[in-house]
C-alpha cells in the first residue's frame, strides 16, 4: 500500500518567510502521511505549516467532514504555534485527535489550553466548532485508523516523541525523528543504551524524517541545545539501515543558499561512508511516495 507523505512546514524555531528562504519554505515543522487507498490521514506536528494544511483539507472535504489524528513530538512553541490556525478546528462535525505526551507532570490538555486561553488567543480550545480529542502516548506501540504507531523517545529537552508509521495493511514504513541530539551534548536522562536502541528503533525504515538543523562547526557551538548535525543524520541512517534520508528542521538563519550548501555536503557525506540511500533535504510543498 503506498503512502503519500507531504511536507508543509519543515523550518526549525521561529517562521522564517522572506525572498531568501522561498525554496525550502519557512514554516514550522509540519508533515502529513496518508495512505494512497483508503485515504487515512496522519498529521506530524502542528508548527505554522499546518495552517496551510488545514485550508487544503477543508478545500477537499467540501460539505463532508474532516477526522484527523495529529501527532505531536513535543509541545516547544515552534511544534504547535499552527495549531490555533487549524481551519479543521472551526468547523462543525469535524474531528481531531491530537496525541503526544505529557511534559512532567502537566497533561497535554492543559498545555494546549493554555496556548488558546483567552489572553493569548480570543477562542479558547474547548469553544471550538470541531470535536477535539487529546490522548495521551504512555507505551512503546498504539493503533490508528490506517496506521500502527510505535514510538521513541529522544534527546532533547523536555519530552520528546519520534514515530515510526507502518500502514495497518502492510507496506513501507516512514519515521518522523525530529529535535533530536544525537551527539555528546546534554543530560536528557536517556539509558546508556540509547543509541542502540534508537538504530534498532529505525532498522529499515524505507523514510527518515531527521533533525539535522547544524552543520558540524555549528554543532560544536552548540551542544546541549537538543539538535543534530547532517553528517549525524546521515551516520545513523547508515547505522540503521534505511532507504531515503531527508533532512529536516532547519536552521532558521540558513537561507537557500545555504541550504543548497549543507544538502550538497550531507551528500558527499553519504557517498564518504559507502552509504547507498538517498539524501534530500526538505522542502515546503515537497511530495514523497513511500
Amino acid at each position: 500500500m503506498a503512502t503519500r507523505v507531504v511536507f508543509w512546514g519543515s523550518r526549525g524555531s521561529i517562521p522564517t518567510p522572506g525572498p531568501g528562504t522561498a525554496r525550502y519554505g519557512g514554516n514550522t515543522p509540519c508533515v502529513s502521511v496518508e495512505t494512497g487507498d483508503d485515504g487515512h490521514l496522519v498529521i506530524l506536528d502542528a508548527g505554522t505549516g499546518i495552517r496551510l494544511l488545514g485550508a487544503e483539507l477543508v478545500r477537499r472535504a467540501e460539505t463532508g467532514a474532516v477526522t484527523v489524528d495529529l501527532l505531536l513530538s513535543h509541545t516547544h512553541w515552534d511544534h504547535i504555534q499552527g495549531l490555533p490556525f487549524f481551519a479543521p478546528f472551526f468547523g462543525k462535525g469535524n474531528s481531531v485527535r491530537i496525541w503526544g505526551a505529557k511534559q512532567g507532570d502537566v497533561d497535554l490538555a492543559v498545555i494546549l489550553r493554555q496556548q488558546m486561553h483567552p489572553v493569548v488567543f480570543p477562542v479558547p480550545l474547548d469553544e471550538l466548532a470541531a470535536t477535539p480529542r487529546v490522548e495521551h502516548v504512555t507505551g512503546p506501540e498504539f493503533g490508528i485508523d490506517g496506521f500502527t504507531v510505535r514510538v521513541a523517545r529522544l534527546r532533547h529537552p523536555g519530552n520528546t516523541l519520534a514515530y515510526r508509521l507502518t500502514p495497518a495493511g502492510g507496506g513501507a514504513s516512514m519515521a518522523y525523528v525530529t529535535d533530536n541530539e544525537l551527539g555528546s551534548g546534554g543530560d536528557y536522562g536517556e539509558p546508556r543504551t540509547w543509541r542502540k536502541d534508537l538504530e534498532r528503533f529505525l532498522n529499515g525504515v524505507d523514510l527518515l524524517i531527521h533533525d539535522a538543523m547544524f552543520t558540524p562547526e555549528e554543532l560544536a557551538r552548540h551542544r546541549g541545545w537538543g539538535h543534530s548535525s547532517y553528517e549525524e543524520a546521515v551516520t545513523l541512517a547508515a547505522a540503521a539501515g534505511v532507504q531515503r534520508l531527508v533532512l529536516f528542521h532547519h536552521r532558521p538563519e540558513r537561507d537557500d543558499a545555504g541550504m543548497d550548501e549543507l544538502t550538497e555536503r550531507a551528500g558527499e557525506s553519504a557517498e564518504r561512508s559507502g552509504a547507498t540511500f538517498d539524501v534530500i533535504a526538505a522542502t515546503e510543498g515537497m511530495e514523497l511516495t513511500v
